[in-house]
């Protein structure tokens, strides 16, 4: 009698504690939904979330280095190695001078995500600040931000720089978004500059999910492509953007 007490003790206390923690979980996601639902900013990465590319391979293939510096790319989104030396090493594979991206940009339609007009739309019409922060180029950036309706001064992103013969020079290692944490001192900037109070982070990689904070939320995003460390991290974790779009009509 007393073995089975102990065990029937046993088995609700783990119940319990079974359900305390998916409680935890789910108010985790709740509380990022609310926040996202009443956010005065959004920042949005790039790559992979806005648009249904990684620009630096799609670069890459256009230059014929595209397996070597795919290869980079997924390591340095998965977190194993600091961006920035992976920024180096695939630009130094790839070495784009300034007539290759312009006949870049004019040879390839961005392809946008799907539902990231309308999430974008919404958000403005609602008086939301959008930003594109992201760890690519700004001169490939631009144009997404544009066809968006995002200001350019609403983009921090890395600058290539060129010589006067247009071969390639370097990139701007000035630029936050040039380094590993950039992503969150670009946003502690935004944050002290603007005084938004609630700033949410979306984006589909490892410096996406380490923003938050200074971000008051992040919100993993595998529409494109799912990396497995960083829907672990994230609280809500989404792969559609109508997900976003719908939470944004739910009135608290």
């Amino acid at each position: 009698m007393y073995v089975d007490s102990l065990k029937n003790n046993l088995h609700l206390t783990t119940l319990k504690t079974l359900s305390l923690v998916s409680i935890s979980v789910m108010s985790q996601k709740q509380t990022v939904q609310e926040i996202f639902r009443t956010a005065d900013c959004v920042c949005f990465d790039v790559d992979s979330t806005v648009i249904r590319d990684e620009g630096i391979d799609e670069l890459a293939n256009f230059c014929g280095k595209g397996d070597e510096v795919k290869r980079l790319t997924a390591e340095a989104m998965g977190g194993n190695m600091t961006f920035q030396e992976a920024l180096k090493k695939r630009l130094d594979i790839i070495r784009p001078s300034a007539s290759q991206i312009k006949e870049f940009i004019e040879t390839h339609p961005i392809h946008l995500t799907l539902g990231i007009s309308e999430l974008v739309k919404t958000l403005h019409e609602r008086g939301v600040a959008v930003y594109l922060v992201s760890g690519g180029f700004r001169c490939l950036i631009e144009p997404v931000a544009e066809i968006l309706e995002i200001p350019k001064a609403n983009v921090y992103a890395n600058r290539l720089k060129f010589y006067f013969n247009g071969d390639y020079a370097g990139f701007d290692d000035t630029e936050p978004t040039s380094r590993s944490g950039g992503k969150g001192l670009v946003i502690r900037r935004l944050k002290d500059h603007h005084h938004y109070q609630r700033l949410v982070m979306i984006g589909d990689g490892a410096t996406d999910a380490e923003a938050s904070p200074p971000a008051d939320a992040f919100i993993g995003f595998g529409g494109n492509v799912v990396r497995e460390e960083v829907r672990k991290k994230a609280s809500w974790y989404v792969t559609d953007f109508q997900e976003l779009i719908t939470s944004l009509a739910i009135q608290k």
